[in-house]
């Protein structure tokens, strides 16, 4: 069995007195694990830091076995990475997050989602945006998504504020206006975003609100239901994202 693919390194664990299994997202083989031989020396380390892409040959006897790992670099961005809290604590929540997801089933967007995600972990602001969406995007490919699309009760597309906690729809201002402290807050870029240069205009205010929505709505259907810990950094990414952001 032998296949070739790029992936997104999401950690390594020690194997061996040399070794390391290597946790990676690809674009056709999903989240995906092997054995790197040598992957502890020198020369390999660099490579395999969470973070980088690389191009990698998995091969193994069986298609059910771990399997070998042989890769090249491609974007060893994990030094510029490391370099700020929002770079080390966003690659961590990324990483938690693909984990939910079973092993070895394709999710192209959202290895294509990471990578625009890590290439603008530069700007608080931006990167935070980014993550936020990524989040959206994990809810819609494990079949919860929201409808972030008209009001939930009476189909306008227009001022949408609120996401009702029970349905998981937007609702529009005059429609949810008697039921505003049960409403979950709606912050306006989600709905615009279309690229970078809207996610960029995020206020530090909508994207606390943004990640509360997201939050409510990850706990419910996924951590909640499996009895999981939420991952320590996504809290340390966010209180990063308010101290970055009240500075500038």
């Amino acid at each position: 069995m032998e296949w070739t693919d790029d992936a997104i390194i999401l950690g390594t664990r020690k194997h061996g007195e040399s070794s390391v299994i290597a946790e990676v997202m690809t674009i056709a083989h999903g989240r995906h694990l092997g054995l790197v031989r040598g992957g502890r020396s020198r020369k390999m380390q660099p490579t395999l830091q969470p973070g980088n892409s690389v191009r990698l040959t998995w091969r193994a006897r069986l298609d059910g076995h771990l399997g070998n790992f042989q890769m090249e670099g491609l974007d060893l961005r994990a030094a510029g990475l490391m370099q700020s809290p929002i770079g080390i604590h966003g690659v961590q929540t990324l990483a938690a997050l693909l984990r939910l997801l079973p092993e070895r089933d394709p999710y192209p967007n959202l290895h294509a989602a990471m990578e625009v995600v890590l290439a603008h972990m530069d700007e608080a602001g931006l990167a935070a945006a980014l993550l936020v969406r990524f989040e959206l995007e994990m809810l819609n490919e494990l079949g919860v998504g929201l409808d972030l699309s008209a009001c939930a009760a009476t189909g306008v597309t227009r001022d949408l504020i609120w996401v009702s906690p029970k349905s998981g729809r937007a609702v529009s201002r005059e429609a949810g206006a008697p039921y505003a402290d049960k409403l979950l807050a709606l912050p306006g870029f989600l709905r615009r975003m279309k690229g970078t240069n809207v996610a960029a205009s995020a206020t530090l205010e909508e994207l606390t609100d943004a990640f509360r929505l997201t939050g409510f709505f990850l706990d419910r259907h996924i951590y909640g239901p499996r009895q999981l810990p939420w991952p320590t950094s996504r809290e340390a990414f966010l209180a990063a994202m308010k101290r970055a952001l009240s500075i500038s």
